[in-house]
């Protein structure tokens, strides 16, 4: 039986199309909030949070950025770390009417991205990223 190994593509383009696909969801998140700050700045709102202007702002950063930066494997970890928390948080406040079927499977996506990306925190971006070029010699060759 032919089994995965850390080996080859496995430790370059497995951890790299990961990214990709993980960063893809808020990527897109942020941009459809840019083109339609209203309906965003309304669900805020209905969810009876304070501030929803700035609450969008920071929810287009973290999602634009952090995604963007977590294509490029560049802080890796640390904007790993704080998309989960993100994932968790927004899950949580705005998809817990778990009685309702759809906002169930919102829910459980949000903890499985954030799961994911507690992955991608633990074992870093991959030889094929940003932070693997600024690592030291040393570090890369181990």
């Amino acid at each position: 039986m032919n089994q995965l190994t850390n080996t080859g593509a496995n430790t370059t383009a497995l951890p790299l199309t990961g990214r990709i696909l993980m960063a893809a969801i808020f990527i897109m998140s942020g941009i459809g909030k840019i083109a339609a700050p209203a309906a965003t700045i309304g669900y805020i709102s209905a969810m009876g949070l304070p501030f929803p202007e700035l609450a969008l702002a920071g929810a287009i950063g973290i999602e634009v950025i952090g995604g963007l930066l977590l294509v490029l494997g560049l802080y890796t970890r640390p904007v790993a770390l704080a998309l989960a928390a993100f994932s968790i948080l927004t899950g949580l406040l705005f998809h817990s009417a778990i009685a309702d079927q759809n906002q169930m499977i919102h829910l459980m996506k949000n903890l499985a991205m954030a799961g994911g990306l507690l992955q991608v925190a633990a074992f870093g971006a991959g030889s094929l990223s940003l932070d693997a070029r600024r690592a030291p010699a040393t570090l890369r060759a181990a």
